[in-house]
């Protein structure tokens, strides 16, 4: 799996026009949680070229980068967890779970439902 890591305001600017023509999601990471490295990981192991195709992953290390991941917050009016998935469509935030809730193959039918 191939992330496009969200750095600086611009990369998150990035992921928002991406998402006019394409899911992306936006995996917020902590690394300093077990919870959060365990379902990074178990992303990770899911995902698939077919994945790729339909969603664009972008990850953020919210340790390193607390002002971005509080921008995400009120970009999208969705309340900060760790570890925390949102699914991003035109613009807007259709989809967000965390903790054991961060799971492949809904993302995948979210994804799905959200262009089709």
């Amino acid at each position: 799996m191939t992330w496009t890591e969200i750095r600086e305001e611009k990369d998150l600017k990035q992921a928002i026009e991406i998402s006019k023509t394409k899911p992306v999601l936006i995996f917020k990471h902590s690394t300093r949680c077990a919870i959060s490295s365990m379902m990074l990981s178990k992303l990770e192991r899911n995902w698939n070229e077919k994945s790729t195709e339909k969603i664009s992953p972008f990850f953020l290390d919210l340790i390193s980068y607390r002002n971005l991941s509080n921008l995400v917050e009120s970009s999208f009016g969705i309340m900060h967890e760790s570890p925390q998935a949102l699914l991003i469509h035109n613009e807007e935030c259709i989809f967000d779970t965390s903790h054991g809730g961060i799971n492949h193959d809904t993302l995948m039918d979210k994804a799905d439902s959200a262009i089709s």
